[in-house]
């Protein structure tokens, strides 16, 4: 996921740059920028990057389960503890992140413009895809799996 939103990112900074250089009026505030195109490259990734992730989350359960029901627990009990702190540990990093480019921006540590502001912009770049996509994708991933699981339970222990 957050190879997917620098890509995603990538492709946006590209448009944005298209735009500025095909119609000048855009800096100046004289003609409307194509907001669509922007949102088209948004949503077309959104959904392309994660058809792999989505489907490792549905595909691995039942190989797993078709192999072993009481694999998949492990398999389920290890995704629910690993994922659950990661995503609290991405979340409460990428805030902190986040918030420390804006206490720099208040005059602290130099203010704007200083080493210290450099680095929290860097920083930033990185937390605000951890505590925007990839800490709560990680409850999503585990939510998927376990229905997955679930629904897939009665033919595991059968073939068992």
């Amino acid at each position: 996921t957050l190879r997917s939103v620098g890509q995603a990112a990538e492709q946006m900074i590209e448009e944005v740059r298209r735009q500025f250089s095909e119609m000048p009026g855009v800096l100046k505030g004289e003609t409307e920028p194509d907001y669509q195109s922007c949102i088209d490259i948004s949503t077309a990734a959104a959904l392309r990057k994660m058809i792999i992730p989505g489907s490792l989350a549905v595909i691995v359960p039942v190989l797993v389960g078709l192999w072993s029901p009481s694999a998949l627990g492990g398999l389920l009990g290890g995704a629910i503890v690993t994922g659950f702190l990661l995503a609290i540990y991405m979340a409460n990093s990428g805030g902190a992140w986040d918030n420390a480019k804006k206490y720099i921006e208040t005059g602290e540590h130099g203010g704007k413009g200083s080493d210290a502001h450099a680095a929290s912009v860097v920083g930033d770049t990185v937390g605000d895809p951890f505590k925007d996509t990839s800490g709560p994708s990680l409850n999503i991933l585990i939510k998927l799996m376990s229905v997955v699981s679930v629904v897939f339970v009665p033919l595991f222990l059968q073939l068992a």
